[in-house]
């Protein structure tokens, strides 16, 4: 067997459940399978992606918007392997099962309430390991999943390593900078370095162990600064496609979101990103950009629908693999990226997305109140852990302090953040029947 086939319970002489194929992809089925049926996975149906939970029934939450990435990735992956030009590398693409996995599993981290609710986690654990999405996505296939007791979902070492953005620890890379004076009701500046946890390192080190010494030093190397968190450098090639995947995702869909709730302005679409497309050159959308811009601000959902296709379709087939140099592995060498025109194209959009949805102050009131649930809710029980923590989550407070109260708050969705933050501080709300 393959070692990016192996499991950690194989691994750890704890044999996994289940059928036994040797069979690459039937492996990789198992492993999407894993993830679908796992609660963290279902309880990204009421986990904010964007816009909060309750305003509309048609935009997307962060259940949905993972189905689109896994989409959008098996389709970059399809692209590629249909090039002429990508003969050679044709075995090292990922099939279909392997590239959907990892995008079905990249956001199961996310904390309630969006990327607030991220940062807002990090300030209550920047002292205690730290709180990040992608490091909460490895804890939970590899510690806490339910599929394995010490393995967690115990999915392919392949699979695993695809869904890691950041490959560096918490410890190695944070670098938060002074702020003077504290303000408690603002913390923007506790967001949280893009890493995995120190607890997991060993997870990573099983991840990396097949490539060369030299390798592993290249991949796990980092940038730093005078000021701010260091950064990693590379990912894997699985994991380039997932994120162009997820980047094409969060960028053009929150734009038809945002468009069919009315918040964006056609004059506004048209003076900072339309005049700076005509400014492009080779740019073929516009080709026939009139009949776009109709199709996007049209009353009919169809006709979004369609420029919106057009677009990822666009995105999708500007996406090439190339190599790197540095790396002998190809997992690492190859890398999915998109051309320049494409890419720009795609920045254009999500910074437009960023400016006129995301960081309207109507959002940011919805995002700042997520937060203050989230740290209210971590003081109390850091504060009462005996008496207010279910009793699991206690047993596991007692071997691991602050980490067990940010593994149980992270797996709440924003509707049940919301109801445990009434029954705690809201005099007529709560039964002693409610479930925490």
């Amino acid at each position: 067997m393959s070692v990016w086939l192996e499991r950690r319970s194989e691994h750890q002489n704890h044999p996994g459940r289940g059928f036994n194929s040797t069979r690459e992809d039937s492996q990789f089925q198992r492993d999407r399978a894993r993830i679908i049926h796992s609660a963290s996975f279902r309880s990204l149906q009421s986990k904010t992606q964007v816009l909060g939970l309750g305003e509309s029934d048609f935009y997307r939450t962060r259940l949905t918007h993972s189905l689109e990435v896994a989409q959008i990735g098996s389709g970059i992956c399809e692209w590629m392997r249909d090039q002429p030009g990508n003969a050679e590398h044709e075995a090292m693409i990922p099939s279909f099962s392997l590239i959907e996995a990892i995008c079905l599993a990249h956001d199961i981290g996310h904390s309630p309430f969006g990327h607030g609710g991220e940062v807002a986690m990090n300030t209550m654990m920047r002292d205690h390991g730290g709180f990040e999405a992608n490091g909460q996505t490895l804890r939970i296939l590899a510690r806490l999943g339910e599929y394995s007791p010490d393995s967690g979902l115990d999915l392919t070492r392949r699979t695993m390593l695809g869904t890691i953005k950041y490959p560096a620890v918490y410890s190695d890379v944070c670098r938060y900078q002074p702020v003077e004076p504290e303000n408690p009701l603002n913390i923007d500046h506790w967001a949280p370095p893009k890493c995995i946890y120190d607890a997991e390192r060993d997870v990573l080190d099983w991840l990396v162990s097949p490539f060369s010494q030299a390798d592993r030093d290249r991949f796990l190397s980092l940038d730093t600064t005078a000021a701010g968190h260091a950064r990693t450098r590379f990912k894997s090639l699985d994991t380039s496609i997932m994120e162009l995947a997820d980047d094409i995702a969060y960028g053009v869909h929150d734009l038809e979101d945002a468009l069919a709730l009315g918040l964006v302005e056609r004059e506004e679409w048209s003076t900072q990103v339309v005049s700076v497309l005509q400014s492009l050159p080779r740019n073929p959308i516009n080709q026939d950009l009139d009949e776009f811009n109709r199709l996007l601000f049209s009353a009919s959902a169809k006709d979004r629908k369609h420029a919106i296709s057009r677009c990822v379709g666009y995105l999708i087939r500007s996406i090439s693999i190339v190599e790197q140099e540095g790396f002998d592995a190809p997992l690492l060498k190859l890398q999915a990226r998109m051309q320049s025109l494409a890419y720009r194209i795609l920045r254009l959009i999500k910074d437009f997305v960023m400016r006129h949805v995301i960081f309207r102050p109507e959002l940011q009131m919805l995002q700042y109140k997520g937060q203050r649930v989230v740290v209210r809710l971590f003081e109390i029980f850091a504060a009462n852990p005996e008496r207010l923590l279910p009793r699991t989550v206690f047993v596991r407070y007692e071997q691991e302090g602050n980490r067990a109260i940010a593994d149980y708050l992270s797996s709440m969705t924003d509707v049940s953040a919301g109801k445990l933050y009434h029954k705690l501080l809201s005099p007529t709300s709560g039964s002693i029947f409610d479930r925490p």
